[in-house]
This record gives C-alpha cells, sequence and structure tokens, in this order.
C-alpha cells in the first residue's frame, strides 16, 4: 500500500511516499481503507516536533488524525463493527505510528465511529479534531449539558471566535443544532459570510472598535460560553462581553502561548476559563462526543464546502506535504487529501 511517513520531525519536506504492507489489525482493532484524509494544525505541528519534541516514540510515522474510509478488517474482540461499515476516524495517529494519510490505517475500535449513509466521506474526514474539540468547549459550561442535542443549548448564548476556521465552523453548526444564538467574530466581509453559512444568526468584526458594543447589543446580559481560538489576542473583547457565570473555552495557542487577563472584569461577572485539549479529554469525554456529533449527522447537520461555510482544498495522497504546508499556512476552509476513490 502507499503511505506517507516521516522518519523525524521537521518542515514538510520529511514527508515522503513509500511502499508498505497492509498492516493487520490486532485485538479490539480495525482495518480501514481510508478514502478521505482530513489536515488539522495538531497534524503539522506534531511532525515539526511539536508532540515529540526532537525524536518520535516509533520507527517512523504516517500523519493525520482525522479521516473516513470503510472497514476492510476486524480484529478480535471487536463488537459493533463489521467489514463494509463506513466509518469516521478520529486520533488515528494519538500516540500510534498509524495516521489517516495512507491506503489502509488501523485503529482502537473505538476510534472508528459508523458513519450516516447519506453523510459523505469529505464531512467524515472533517469530523474528528475539530467537531470533537468543538463539542467539548460547548458542554464545559458549570450550569450547562454535558452531552449536546436539539434544545441542549436552548436560552443560551454562545460567541464562536473565529468562525470561518474548522473548529469555528463546527461550534456554530452544534451550537445552533443544540438551540443557542450564535455570534461569530470574524475579520472580514469574505469570513462573515462563511459564518452565516455555517449558522451564525450574528457576525461581528472582531477588528471593529465598537466590537463590545454590538455583541452587547445583540446579548444584553452578556455571552454564556466563548469558543476561543486566540485569547492572546481577544482577551479584552471576551471580558468585556462574557455574562455571570460565563465560560471561555480555550483550544489554541492562535496568538502565541502567553495572555494578559484583565483581572476586574472577570472577577465581576465569576468568569471561568477553560482550557482543552481533545487528547487529553479522557474517554468519557470522546464517547459522548463521538455519540452527539453523529447524531447531529443523522439531522444532516455538520456539513462542508461553501455553501456550508467551510470551503474544500484537496490534495492527492502523493502532496501531502502541500496541504501540510497549506493547514500550517492558515488556508481558509478544510483541507482534505483524497486517498482512494469512495469504491
Amino acid at each position: 500500500m502507499r503511505s506517507i511517513v516521516y522518519t523525524k520531525p521537521g518542515d514538510s519536506s520529511v514527508l515522503e511516499l513509500v511502499e508498505r504492507d497492509v498492516p493487520e489489525p490486532g485485538a479490539g482493532e480495525v482495518r480501514v481503507r481510508v478514502v478521505v484524509s482530513g489536515v488539522n494544525p495538531t497534524d503539522w505541528k506534531a511532525r515539526a516536533g511539536g508532540t515529540y519534541g526532537d525524536g518520535l516514540p516509533f520507527p517512523e510515522i504516517t500523519p493525520n488524525q482525522d479521516g473516513s474510509g470503510v472497514v476492510d478488517a476486524v480484529g478480535p474482540g471487536v463488537e459493533g463493527l463489521a467489514v463494509g461499515d463506513r466509518v469516521w476516524l478520529f486520533m488515528a495517529a494519538a500516540s500510534r505510528p498509524t495516521g489517516t494519510a495512507q491506503e489502509y490505517t488501523v485503529v482502537p475500535a473505538e476510534r472508528a465511529v459508523r458513519l450516516p449513509e447519506r453523510t459523505s466521506f469529505d464531512v467524515g474526514a472533517s469530523l474528528g479534531v475539530p467537531a470533537m474539540t468543538a463539542h467539548r468547549a460547548l458542554t464545559v459550561h458549570e450550569d450547562g449539558p454535558a452531552r449536546l442535542g436539539p434544545g441542549a443549548l436552548e436560552g443560551t448564548t454562545v460567541l464562536v471566535a473565529g468562525g470561518a476556521g474548522a473548529v469555528g465552523h463546527a461550534a456554530i453548526q452544534l451550537a445552533r443544532w443544540a438551540g443557542a444564538t450564535v455570534i461569530s467574530t470574524i475579520s472580514s466581509d469574505e469570513k462573515a459570510a462563511l459564518a452565516t453559512a455555517a449558522g451564525a444568526h450574528h457576525t461581528v468584526n472582531y477588528r471593529d472598535d465598537d466590537a463590545a458594543d454590538q455583541i452587547r447589543s445583540i446579548a444584553p446580559d452578556g455571552v454564556d460560553v466563548v469558543v476561543e481560538v486566540s485569547i492572546p489576542q481577544n482577551a479584552a473583547l471576551v471580558a468585556d462581553v462574557l455574562a455571570n457565570h460565563g465560560v471561555v473555552s480555550i483550544y489554541a495557542n492562535n496568538g502565541g502561548d502567553d495572555a494578559t487577563l484583565p483581572i476586574r472584569p472577570n472577577m465581576s461577572v465569576n468568569a471561568r476559563y477553560q482550557f482543552l485539549l481533545l487528547y487529553t479529554i479522557g474517554d468519557e469525554a470522546l464517547a459522548a462526543a463521538a455519540e452527539d456529533v453523529t447524531e447531529a449527522l443523522h439531522d444532516g447537520v455538520l456539513e462542508v464546502g461553501p455553501d456550508a461555510g467551510l470551503p474544500l482544498t484537496r490534495f492527492a495522497l502523493e502532496r501531502t506535504a502541500a496541504a501540510h504546508d497549506a493547514v500550517e499556512q492558515d488556508t481558509v476552509g478544510k483541507v482534505l487529501i483524497d486517498v482512494a476513490p469512495a469504491s
């Protein structure tokens, strides 16, 4: 089979296309014929040394956490999945050498989730990191729901920073599906159009001098949940618009590793700042996210493409390095790798 691997950390030039034997699933594992591989910032950052530092825990690693495809073989002890099942994958390369940038990958069965028949492989490969991160961000309010579904966020106002990004897109769609009023901050009219297409009720350009006033005019009592991509950049704005007992869910370090928080405004509203990382949130939270995201798929939520607010940029498997570069360069929308035909 064709596989993309790297044997040392570095820039995208360390990625190479090789021929490997098709792997066999062990106990509790499934082998998936990958149709589409999704690329996220976490993938190029891990390859560049952000996860493992100067060394690697395996002789070679195939990148990319997310993907979609068809179950090709099932290991001993696996229940609930069978050969021929369409699935979406998450955390394929988490503490493992077998990511989705290859024709076949082996993952623990719990990281392969059945994909509804009407849901495309493109959608399946766009879930994983973005949708599960968004789910977690929307379910950490001290008085909010631990699970998402229609009505779960009724009466809640959610502010999504960077609604044109993959996590922002998923957060908008999931929050709206769950009944929230959704505001998204953006930096241009083009990105406002994408956030609106995703389902945001309101958009505000965070560069406007009166951005806080605009948000407060929509949510006079403040926003209950902030899905935050860049707290170093947005700390002052967030403090100005947060509701009493509001939570700021911080899932990325865009803008730098250090932030300064205004104490008095946050103290006055009993603000809660919740940092989150998908790889360490625990099995219970992962399972809940996988179930709720799949339920959203059954309801037609989390569509991708320009009409749904998430443009797609595609690459062939042999151009995985270019796909990683595109994500590192902040290509708007979702970057996908076509690994194999759907059938």
